[in-house]
């Protein structure tokens, strides 16, 4: 475990990936990235104006700021796109081996509607995947 790519999106579950990051950073001498990828939608309006760059920004940067006071010191990483297939893609195009990521404990009709990001990852990386619960 060389390189962890963090998906970061400030939420509770997002939160438990972190600690499992720098517990994982610490434990591997690790380096760290940190993704918050803001979605993008086919359509009129393709990114949700209440989940817009700033938000993400935002995010980023208290990762970054927890991650710091752990002793870590990450690259922050705000590409827009499907999150589950955005992550995929960054993680292989810049050599991550390893992505953590929070569970949403979505239910099964929330899943079929929308998707699980975690899921998705889980299944098609090609890095190992720790999903935090």
């Amino acid at each position: 475990m060389k390189k962890i790519l963090l998906a970061y999106d400030g939420g509770e579950p997002a939160q438990k990936a972190l600690l499992q990051t720098i517990e994982l950073a610490k434990l591997f001498d690790a380096e760290v990235g940190v993704i918050s990828v803001v979605p993008v939608h086919p359509g009129r309006t393709p990114i949700d104006p209440w989940d817009d760059r700033t938000v993400h920004a935002e995010e980023l940067l208290e990762a970054r700021k927890q991650l710091h006071e752990a002793g870590i010191e990450a690259t922050l990483i705000e590409p827009g796109g499907d999150p589950a297939k955005t992550i995929e893609r960054i993680a292989e195009e810049r050599d991550f081996d390893t992505i953590v990521l929070g569970s949403r404990g979505l239910g099964t009709v929330a899943r079929a509607l929308q998707g699980s990001v975690s899921e998705h990852v889980a299944a098609n990386a090609r890095a190992t995947v720790v999903v935090a619960r």
